[in-house]
């Protein structure tokens, strides 16, 4: 197949969070009051460590959020620039511009809502020894609204592509957008993949996560959150075709 039939072919849409990654000593951990290994959300005590983060020498910045993980993965994997597109919402300041420059480099095509009102989301990934702590601020990431999606210059990447995934996560955003998208890969026949993303989603968002269903031509799971799947529902005691 030649490159150019790869244009567009991926798209993902999601909660983009820029990593800061950085080596880090237990004093900071306790400054901050992170535990080595934690994965959490921020708290107002945690929001200076964002700066702090950037402001060492040895930081790393990788434009992140699970959905653009695995967009970003797989642009490598293909080694065509552009054969990825990727939607979600990010602030107009330092860490959005660190985002867009780093999706770019990755050779990503990133059409970002960009919300004047919210900073871009940010996960702070603490390393000390052989562990490390992340600790997510979402905040612009939350506010994506389907109004950018169905821009012309938005949907023109829907419409190009051919393969369609976005990460149970971003059902607690906009599930009318994953519905437009979703509606559309069914008519046009194309390939819609999600994932259930962690077993919350599946307790607590699962309304959203029904209509959605329909669509999925693939649904990703670890066996932990297949089996909150199947709890919610009722199939406990058979779940194997699941894992």
């Amino acid at each position: 197949m030649a490159s150019g039939s790869y244009e567009g072919i991926l798209l993902g849409i999601g909660n983009p969070l820029l990593d800061i990654s950085a080596v880090v000593d237990e004093a900071f951990l306790a400054k901050y009051d992170v535990k080595p290994g934690n994965a959490i959300l921020a708290e107002d005590k945690h929001l200076p460590m964002y700066d702090e983060l950037a402001s060492k020498g040895n930081v790393e910045y990788i434009a992140g959020g699970a959905t653009q993980n695995s967009i970003r993965v797989a642009q490598w994997m293909l080694q065509i620039p552009g054969a990825t597109s990727y939607i979600g919402c990010i602030g107009k300041d330092k860490f959005g511009e660190e985002m867009k420059k780093n999706a770019q480099a990755a050779g990503i095509n990133a059409h970002y809502h960009e919300d004047e009102n919210a900073l871009t989301g940010t996960c702070a990934v603490c390393v000390v020894g052989g562990e490390r702590s992340l600790i997510a601020n979402l905040s612009a990431a939350n506010c994506y609204k389907s109004e950018h999606l169905k821009k012309p210059e938005n949907w023109a990447l829907v419409k190009k592509a051919k393969y369609i995934y976005i990460a149970g996560f971003f059902l607690t955003v906009s599930p009318d957008s994953i519905q437009l998208v979703a509606e559309h890969a069914a008519a046009t026949n194309k390939v819609f993949l999600m994932n259930l993303s962690a077993p919350f989603i599946c307790e607590f968002f699962r309304d959203a996560q029904e209509k959605a269903l329909p669509y999925v031509d693939y649904i990703f799971g670890n066996e932990t959150e297949a089996r909150t799947f199947a709890k919610v529902r009722g199939w406990e005691g058979h779940t194997r075709g699941l894992l």
